[in-house]
């Protein structure tokens, strides 16, 4: 009921409260909840009139604030699913500097959000009763800022609840009454959607709190506190941050002088002592370290001060501040511990490379060389793509067997340094060792495949692709098995084509591996490459176009007369390889 002229209204209603003249225009407002109503609340004004449509917005909102307090809510004993959210926000708000409040919808029958519940405060959160941090939970909005109905900011939170989007406002005017007063103060407000909930963080732009914060803020970030003593009057005031720093309860005040020593480590007593007596003494600044004890362990700090003397030259007054600098000191402990470390790590590395250069001269192929064996002739090229500890690991074997065959072999150890240099010789080794005892080709790469998955669990466990070869001059049939590794390229007859690849797979790599055998017969004048991916692999290029540009490439050099360096000519058109490359070539003499 809204009553806007009490003569009228008077003929038809009974109207209670004080005289018509005193309060000229009323209202009466049911409390929403379940029907038949049981309650309402009214509304005396002092000034005649309608009650304009803002106005009688902000009385409904009111009004349903004391829906809670006078319906029963059934549900109250029903656990909250999304209080661990409330909790985890709240523990953030706890930690975080400036005002800031979780809300709840609070929602009619019909959908309408109506009001909004505190579920979490910063500890700088303040309403317009001097409520702050966690006494504003579980309170509403419209009890604790009653007019931001109506408002921008209460649209600009409906949008953000709707769609998403963070509200950021405009500066704009509060009113707030403080101590009976009316007082304007200027915010800006930021809204921003959680799940079904909303963050909402406001700034004050009032100068005096803002240098505050200034002040408050560069104390924090620097870990640094103000503190001063009045000789005269013999008081010390310190600011918060030096209660943070020295780790004592507010509530016991500021330490007197007398008292820092008991505080101190004994070894640094002497030269605080010393700096306070010139500080009191002829009144010069100081700038002294010094370590404390508390309960937290020993802290680094640092004090800087300087004295004020009166008249007379006798000092009345010290004031500086204290800085904490104990993140300092162990990150530069920590720094000379990584200094330590790493003149340790240089020494290792120098010996590594030395190690790996040995071994380098030890065990990896020849750059160049050119064989006879049993009727062919093999040339060879080997380009490393760097020196030193980070050497690859590609290698090859060409030797004569007892029998009078020979063996053919390439591979490519994965990774580089002096693992990839150790899995190389012990591959090298053992093929060339099991070869020699007339072991078949399959039943080699099965050895090798269970002697690489046996250090799998080990620091310098590997996988390694492979090609291997057995040339019998007395048949001219070549033997051949393979690992992963690319197919061997044979040129014959003006035609350059890859032999179909035998089943293998990766060394290393699993257990149930089978390896076929393939057999090719050579004739005269056939050259077949065995190569590493270093000669054809480019990044970002499918791997079918290397092959097919190094099939066009030996086969115009063989057709030109140049086949007699091939694999030389071959490796050194890849300048600037990021791969080591090796090439081995064997050529079949044309018949006499």
């Amino acid at each position: 009921m809204w009553l806007e002229d009490l003569a009228r209204d008077a003929v038809r209603y009974l109207l209670i409260g004080e005289p018509p003249e005193r309060w000229p225009s009323r209202a009466w407002l049911p409390v929403p909840g379940s029907r038949p109503v049981t309650a309402v609340v009214g509304f005396f004004r002092t000034r005649p009139g309608p009650f304009d449509a803002r106005t009688r917005t902000l009385l409904r909102r009111a009004v349903g604030l004391c829906t809670g307090p006078l319906r029963e809510d059934r549900d109250s004993d029903r656990p909250d699913p999304l209080q661990q959210d409330v909790e985890d926000v709240q523990a953030i708000f706890d930690a975080l500097p400036g005002p800031a409040v979780l809300l709840t919808p609070l929602r009619s029958p019909t959908g309408q959000v109506e009001d909004y519940r505190i579920d979490a405060a910063a500890p700088e959160a303040l309403d317009v009763a001097g409520r702050h941090g966690r006494q504003l939970i579980g309170r509403k909005i419209l009890e604790t800022y009653p007019t931001v109905a109506g408002s921008d900011v209460w649209e600009g939170y409906l949008d953000t609840l709707t769609t998403g989007a963070v509200y950021e406002s405009e500066p704009f005017t509060y009113e707030e009454v403080a101590a009976g007063a009316p007082r304007q103060s200027v915010y800006s407000v930021r809204a921003s959607k959680l799940r079904n909930r909303l963050i909402v963080t406001w700034i004050r732009h009032d100068t005096d709190e803002r240098e505050t914060r200034r002040l408050d803020d560069m104390q924090r970030l620097g870990n640094l506190g103000w503190a001063g003593w009045n000789l005269t009057t013999d008081t010390i005031s310190w600011s918060d941050q030096v209660y943070t720093i020295f780790d004592r309860d507010p509530a016991l005040g500021p330490m007197r002088l007398e008292e820092l020593p008991s505080h101190l480590l004994a070894e640094d007593l002497p030269e605080l002592g010393a700096a306070v007596q010139r500080l009191l003494g002829d009144g010069g600044a100081i700038d002294q370290p010094f370590r404390i004890a508390t309960a937290r362990g020993v802290r680094h700090l640092r004090i800087v001060a300087e004295g004020q003397r009166d008249a007379d030259g006798n000092p009345v007054e010290v004031h500086g501040f204290f800085q904490d600098l104990t993140a300092q000191r162990g990150a530069e402990t920590a720094l000379k511990e990584s200094e330590r470390a790493n003149l340790v790590q240089r020494g290792m590395l120098k010996a590594e490379r030395a190690l790996a250069a040995r071994l380098q001269d030890t065990l990896l192929p020849i750059a160049e060389q050119s064989l006879e064996l049993a009727g062919l002739r093999v040339d060879v090229a080997y380009v490393p793509a760097e020196s030193g500890l980070n050497v690859g690991g590609d290698w090859y074997s060409a030797i004569e067997l007892p029998d009078g065959s020979a063996l053919f072999v390439v591979g490519d150890v994965a990774g580089h340094g002096l693992s990839a240099v150790g899995t190389m010789a012990q591959l090298r080794f053992t093929a060339k060792g099991m070869s020699i005892t007339g072991s078949p080709l399959s039943e080699v790469l099965a050895r090798l495949n269970t002697l690489l998955l046996h250090t799998a669990g080990d620091a310098h466990g590997a996988t390694a692709t492979m090609v291997m070869g057995r040339y019998q001059p007395w048949d001219q049939r070549l033997t051949w098995v393979r690992t992963g590794h690319l197919p061997p390229l044979l040129i014959r007859g003006g035609r350059a084509v890859y032999l179909p690849q035998p089943e293998g797979s990766l060394l290393g790599a699993a257990a149930a591996s089978v390896y076929e055998e393939q057999v090719t017969e050579l004739l005269p004048g056939d050259h077949l490459l065995f190569y590493t991916d270093g000669l054809v692999e480019e990044p970002r290029e499918d791997l079918g176009v290397g092959l097919d540009r190094l099939s066009d490439t030996a086969l115009r050099l063989v057709r030109e007369g140049r086949n007699g360096y091939l694999a030389k000519t071959l490796a050194g058109r890849r300048p600037g390889n990021r791969d080591d490359i090796c090439v081995l070539q064997v050529h079949v003499p044309d018949a006499p």
